[in-house]
């Protein structure tokens, strides 16, 4: 076995992923890093493959995808296929809804720049809180 393919101690792969220890155990318990065994210590030992799955789920997640999500796609990975069809499809889902949040967002900020040119504040505090954000 070449030194690289020596199995990682957890304190090994936090160290080298920049994530903490209790991120890397929360992935295992997901079921998103498998590991090799454990120490005698106790300590989990994982295959020098966490750092490309470590990776993978990092930039999923940059991509808008849940930890389930990401699961699903390394399950089809773990059966020996490439889940490139089922990613087309979660990124094209995740595409539309970033659509959605950005005419949610254009509306909204239409409504903020009506109110802030209004102007309205005409009112005793007996009457309202804040006509402009009351007003309808």
């Amino acid at each position: 076995m070449l030194a690289q393919e020596t199995p990682q101690l957890i304190g090994a792969v936090a160290k080298a992923s920049g994530l903490p220890i209790k991120t890397i155990r929360y992935y295992e318990e997901l079921g998103l890093l498998p590991t090799l065994g454990r120490t005698e210590g106790g300590y989990r030992l994982f295959d020098v493959d966490v750092f490309t799955r470590l990776h993978f789920i990092k930039r999923a997640q940059r991509l808008g995808l849940s930890l389930a999500e990401i699961k699903e796609l390394l399950e089809v990975h773990d059966r020996g296929q490439l889940p490139c069809d089922e990613v087309k499809l979660k990124l094209s889902e995740k595409l539309r809804e970033v659509d959605e949040q950005i005419h949610q967002l254009l509306l909204l900020k239409k409504e903020l720049e009506s109110l802030l040119a209004s102007g309205e504040t005409a009112a005793t505090p007996e009457e309202a809180i804040c006509p402009m954000i009351e007003q309808s």
